[in-house]
């Protein structure tokens, strides 16, 4: 196996572990495990936790900007985007733990910086350009301010992750982001784009595998 190959091995191995039980919680010796490689295997690519954490942030970003455009370039109109990134959030939120985003803020300052920039620039610009483009369809309500809503439906999505406002015991993660999601959706959709979307969501349920639901 080449090298590349190697740490891009390293690099999904150590994403799963992340996303099913947080960051803080797995060491080098579970992802050394995991992988059924030698602790030197991994510092042969990575020159600690916090670079290996790093560069899985960035990988994970990286793809799911790849998803969010594809989503964008092959949906009909701006509620088939919206349906098809309520099906992307609920089968993402799905596989990540709660904590993961505490751990990142936390304890990875660099990986932090990573995922507020996405948030910042993908997230923000994709939800904006969705708005400005239903306003313009007359799917969502043509008083709504695009700069607004895009800042705070960022902020939803962040706050589904604080522990203060729910607590991992009594909520889950993906009930509570697809609830902020759906209570977003319903708030800019006019009665026209309210009817679309209950139909693309409808269509797109029939066409998504059961585990990926």
């Amino acid at each position: 196996m080449e090298e590349q190959d190697v740490k891009w091995k390293i690099l999904k191995g150590a994403e799963g572990l992340f996303m099913r039980y947080g960051v803080r919680s797995i060491s080098m010796d579970d992802i050394a495990r995991h992988l059924t490689v030698s602790k030197k295997t991994l510092y042969q690519h990575f020159a600690d936790k916090e670079d290996m954490v790093t560069m899985v942030c960035q990988v994970h970003l990286q793809e799911g900007q790849k998803e969010f455009d594809a989503i964008r370039a092959n949906a009909e109109n701006a509620i088939d985007e919206l349906a098809g990134l309520s099906v992307c959030l609920k089968r993402n939120m799905e596989e990540i733990n709660p904590s993961l985003l505490f751990d990142l803020q936390k304890y990875h300052p660099k990986a932090w910086a990573l995922w507020q920039e996405f948030k910042r620039t993908c997230i923000y610009d994709s939800v904006k350009a969705n708005l400005d483009q239903g306003i313009e369809e007359g799917f969502y309500r043509p008083e709504l301010n695009s700069k607004i809503l895009s800042l705070v439906r960022m902020a939803t999505v962040e706050i589904a992750f604080d522990d203060h406002t729910f607590p991992q015991k009594e909520f889950n993660l993906t009930d509570v982001q697809m609830q902020l999601f759906d209570h977003f959706v319903h708030g800019i959709v006019t009665e026209k784009g309210k009817k679309l979307y209950e139909k693309y969501k409808t269509k797109k349920a029939v066409e998504t595998p059961i585990n990926q639901r």
